[in-house]
């Protein structure tokens, strides 16, 4: 049994949102490519990650993701501070997002998590 999380999140643009609904699959943002493998957040992580990544930037979306649908192509590797990050190494596929909608964030200014439905 792990205590990891079963979900994890991807920030995109708007154009990347709207190539990820009409492809179905996502390669990656340009630090993705660059890295070789994409960058995803724990819901803890999310608000930070927007925070450090996409600061000033509008008509963002969030992808909550089923970790269940990888195998071996999903690793834990430590990044900020030595947290352990989720990163894929294969694109995101469409079929494995469970919720996604237009960034929010709450009274407090975190980042509010999308919900299926």
């Amino acid at each position: 049994m792990t205590d990891r999380p079963t979900v994890a999140y991807k920030v995109l643009t708007a154009d990347q949102m709207a190539a990820f609904e009409r492809d179905g699959s996502f390669a990656g943002a340009p630090v993705d490519l660059a890295d070789g493998y994409i960058h995803l957040s724990t819901a803890a992580q999310l608000t930070e990650t927007v925070e450090k990544h996409f600061s000033g930037q509008q008509h963002l979306h969030v992808v909550a993701v089923d970790l269940g649908s990888f195998g071996a192509t999903l690793k834990w590797e430590p990044s900020r501070g030595g947290q352990m990050f989720p990163h894929l190494y294969e694109p995101l596929l469409l079929e494995t997002a469970i919720a996604y909608g237009p960034l929010e964030r709450d009274h407090e200014g975190a980042v509010k998590l999308p919900v299926a439905g």
